[in-house]
């Protein structure tokens, strides 16, 4: 039988001990994977290795959709009421928070994430997010459609059946909150597969999820690569849909992979290389943190990082010296996730860390200047320093890939429609910042700026009520609100005769 681990936590932030089931959870069980085999699972603070989970293939995968398939068809879907999917949720969400600080530890573990803004942002976020699908589980409706005195016709939002969910490691529980409330609202059953190096919340969730009271195989928990968990759930011929959030470049694979099977509906959150626009009548002391928020955040590693910043020229240098205060800040409070004085951790890996300073030395050969950071953070663990390059310019690798890290590249302009332009010369479109206190000219530069989400003096605060994705390359549909409702259902028009012929 797969095994348990139980880590012993006695720091500032939390005291207690926390145990992990380590296998894959299918069929509302823990099973060892067919071909067995495990990973490595590191603490990004230390680089020391944490534990080992099960890694599950393309075997494992084939019977989680079994599973889901046959709960679909007996217990789920059009056979459980919506109220009552509704009450499930609700009571995972009421779990959740009765665990909310174990979680939160997990996600500082795990992923390198502050303590306290893990406990806030990740795990009450999801814990917002799942009641907030609660309440639309029962209130999924079609419509009566008027055609004529002998016909009546209506619609029907019916669930896919059996969904697969691919989830990042940036954001391992909102993540999974996101993808999972809407799908098990409509009457979804879900495959998911967690991030391979970030898991153990998924699993630690799989417990609250047979507590709960869903029935077996409605979530499924299959741990692994990419390349093989991730690879056999888009080709997979009984999953109909697939939410994938991560790369732009390997969305393009799951898009192919989907369509290449059985043209699976695809919902798509990819990368960014969000412009931060800031005005020079903007409040320069509210816009310099809403700025280092938009970027350091999650010590970079959000898809919506405001990783550009255009500052108007009439406010550029006093901008750029408030924001080194806040960065320097930030440096001087780099460290321990668990300790109550940090405010910024570790990148989540080595790879993640290794490829954050491939960046900044591509900066600096470039031509561009470090005004601030560009280093190692400590000898242990992956910290990078908050990192600012200033002369640059748009033809720059820094300013035009993502770089998923805590570098922001500052550009001066001159004119709002200059910095349109320039804000807009990008094949990414997930987000955007705007800062001025002239509304007309906010909602203006909001509308003008190709972005499926514009936040005009703040920036990167989703709310679970209203949707978000991505323009251009950076992604398909929408999650969160209602909107995500539509993507986890198909509409099915009814017509019944009911005339004398």
């Amino acid at each position: 039988m797969p095994g348990t681990y139980t880590h012993k936590f006695d720091t500032p932030a939390y005291k207690g001990e926390v145990t992990i089931n380590t296998g894959l959870f299918i069929g509302g069980k823990w099973v060892d994977p067919v071909e067995g085999g495990t990973i490595d699972v590191v603490n990004p603070a230390t680089g020391k290795v944490i534990t080992a989970v099960s890694v599950g293939t393309k075997q494992d995968v084939d019977l989680a959709v079994d599973a889901a398939k046959k709960a679909y068809k007996t217990t789920w879907g059009l056979h459980c009421p919506g109220a009552q999917r509704g009450r499930l949720l609700n009571k995972l969400a009421d779990l959740l928070e009765q665990h909310l600080d174990e979680f939160a530890a997990l996600e500082a573990l795990d992923v390198g994430k502050v303590f306290v803004k893990a406990r806030v942002s990740d795990i009450g976020g999801t814990i917002a997010t799942l009641r907030y699908y609660a309440g639309w589980a029962d209130k999924v409706q079609g419509k009566t459609i008027e055609t004529r005195e002998t016909k009546f016709a209506y619609t029907r939002h019916e669930p896919y059946g059996v969904v697969g969910q691919i989830v990042p490691w940036n954001f391992p529980m909102a993540m999974m909150g996101w993808k999972i409330g809407p799908a098990l609202a409509t009457g979804n059953t879900i495959v998911l597969k967690p991030s391979e190096i970030t898991p153990l919340t998924a699993l630690k969730l799989s417990e609250l999820i047979i507590e709960a009271g869903f029935p077996p195989g409605v979530v499924n928990i299959v741990n692994g690569y990419g390349h093989t968990v991730g690879q056999a759930i888009t080709e997979h011929p009984l999953i109909e849909k697939v939410a994938f959030t991560g790369s732009t470049l390997v969305g393009r694979k799951v898009l192919k992979a989907s369509a290449e099977s059985n043209l699976k509906v695809v919902t798509l959150e990819l990368g960014g290389k969000s412009p931060t626009v800031i005005f020079d009548d903007a409040a320069l002391d509210q816009t310099v943190n809403w700025a280092a928020f938009g970027i350091f955040f999650n010590m970079g590693q959000a898809c919506t990082a405001g990783s550009r910043i255009f500052v108007q020229e009439g406010i550029y240098d006093a901008f750029l010296e408030k924001f080194t205060v806040v960065a320097k800040g930030l440096t001087q409070k780099t460290g321990d996730p668990f300790s109550p004085d940090t405010e910024h951790g570790p990148q989540v890996s080595q790879i993640q860390f290794d490829r954050v300073m491939g960046y900044i030395d591509e900066g600096k050969n470039g031509g561009a200047k470090v005004h601030l950071g560009g280093e190692r953070h400590g000898n242990e663990g992956f910290f990078i320093q908050p990192t600012i390059f200033t002369d640059c310019n748009l033809d720059m690798k820094i300013t035009h890939e993502e770089i998923f890290g805590p570098v922001a590249t500052i550009i001066k302009f001159k004119t709002e429609e200059e910095v349109i332009e320039m804000a807009n010369n990008t094949t990414y479109g997930l987000a955007c910042n705007v800062f001025t206190q002239n509304i007309s000219r906010g909602i203006r530069v909001a509308h003008a700026l190709e972005a499926g989400s514009a936040w005009v003096n703040n920036a990167q605060v989703p709310e679970v009520g209203v949707p978000f994705g991505g323009y251009k390359q950076s992604g398909i549909g929408r999650e969160l609100g209602e909107y995500a409702l539509d993507t986890y259902t198909q509409v099915k028009a009814v017509h019944i005769n009911i005339g004398p012929n």
